[in-house]
């Protein structure tokens, strides 16, 4: 009774080993490459995003050509510690 019990006890064993623990391993894995990549909605919003900073620098742009044409020293009446070169904003055709 003892050698039928050691037999199923070293075959459960074995199984467990050689069976069970690469699928727990590989299941993981591919949960975990899955889970990494993007969602439709993840994508969807990183466009909305990117759209919405593409809007607000071009209305950071016309701002800054509107204060230049009304003011062209505007830049270093805000910044009045730095140089005129330091201070440059890309709006000046950078």
């Amino acid at each position: 009774m003892e050698d039928i019990l050691g037999i199923l006890v070293g075959g459960l064993a074995l199984v467990i080993l050689f069976l069970g623990l690469p699928w727990l391993i590989f299941h993981y894995i591919t949960k975990w490459k899955t889970a990494a990549t993007l969602t439709s909605g993840d994508e969807k919003l990183l466009d909305d995003l990117h759209d919405a900073a593409r809007r607000l620098d071009d209305r950071l742009c016309t701002i800054e050509r509107i204060m230049t044409a009304e003011n062209p020293n505007w830049r270093q009446q805000c910044l009045p510690g730095r140089d005129a070169d330091r201070g440059r904003l890309l709006a000046d055709g950078e």
